[in-house]
């Protein structure tokens, strides 16, 4: 039996896989069908399906997760938890990769520079996105296709909650391989880390600048157009918050789990850790026009079936623009 605080934890954690599930899927969905009715895409889009389709599959690893924590205690076998494993690393790299361009994609798209170098990148990046995509999942396969060389010595046993030893494992005891897991992890989310902190710095002060700007001639640009500006600022500010902060927690999850075993950090830092790729789901949702057009269509349709009655037709045409 799991400790009661883990499994409080573990019951967060799957409403927090559901909620990415259905965001995730959405942005997928809606995407890959104006994809398929337009014959193209914008390198947003297109970014944003990877990114999606990425967190999807890191959400599903995560639910095989907690059902062999419940059901089966499946990844007692090295050669599952290793694989178990590489797919986890690889799916997660992938998708910080993935946000990382995007946000890369939205601070040369917006920042005004004359430097020949950024005039250069903005003029050719819709041709470098999909090379930009391809060189993620390479960089990400170099960085999780080790794991499956690393052999560990415990994992956490459904049905007492404690972590103990394999007795598979005779290659290097557990301190070594979850130095090694600690050691690929940080070098597939250093390098995404540190662009993502620079463009959404650079992104939060031109925004803010801008904002500061319009309210100047207050007379010209509406309050709508200074919100707008207002809620990107805060859209960034959370995508980094949660960003920094699944980094922190998924460190001091490798550690408490082949260290200290420390139930309470463990149970923390696996609410934290999941909280990323859900909310920021909905945050692109919320802050994407086109998302939330779609998303209030589907809204609208599901009320009116409940009620009985016809769409609006105003909003209708609106969402097919």
């Amino acid at each position: 039996m799991l400790p009661p605080l883990l499994i409080v934890s573990i019951s967060i954690v799957a409403v927090e896989v559901v909620v990415g599930f259905i965001g995730n899927g959405f942005i997928t969905t809606v995407n890959i069908i104006n994809w398929i009715k337009s014959k193209k895409t914008s390198s947003a889009d297109m970014i944003l399906i990877f990114l999606s389709t990425s967190r999807f599959i890191l959400q599903a690893t995560v639910l095989m997760h907690i059902h062999s924590l419940y059901f089966a205690d499946v990844f007692k076998w090295a050669s599952v938890y290793k694989d178990f494993a590489a797919v986890w690393m690889f799916v997660n790299h992938s998708s910080l990769w993935f946000s990382t361009w995007l946000y890369v994609l939205y601070c040369v798209k917006i920042i005004n520079t004359t430097h020949w170098l950024l005039l250069q990148i903005k003029c050719r990046i819709a041709g470098m996105v999909p090379w930009l995509l391809l060189g993620s999942l390479v960089i990400s396969s170099v960085t999780s296709l080790p794991l499956l060389w690393i052999t560990p010595n415990t994992y956490l046993c459904s049905s007492t909650g404690n972590w103990r030893e394999n007795s598979t494992a005779d290659i290097m005891d557990w301190d070594s391989s979850s130095l090694y897991l600690l050691l690929l992890y940080f070098v597939g989310c250093f390098f995404p880390l540190v662009l993502s902190v620079v463009t959404s710095a650079l992104l939060i002060t031109s925004l803010w600048k801008h904002r500061k700007a319009m309210q100047c001639y207050a007379e010209t640009f509406t309050d709508a157009m200074i919100d707008v500006h207002l809620n990107a600022i805060k859209s960034i500010i959370s995508f980094l918050i949660l960003y920094l902060s699944s980094f922190v927690a998924q460190i001091l999850l490798i550690l408490s789990t082949s260290q200290s075993k420390d139930v309470v950090k463990v149970a923390v830092s696996l609410v934290v850790v999941e909280a990323y790729p859900s909310m920021h789901s909905i945050i692109l949702i919320i802050v994407n026009s086109k998302l939330k057009l779609v998303f209030r269509k589907i809204c609208l349709h599901f009320k009116c079936h409940l009620e009985c009655k016809p769409p609006s037709p105003r909003l209708e045409r609106n969402s097919l623009q």
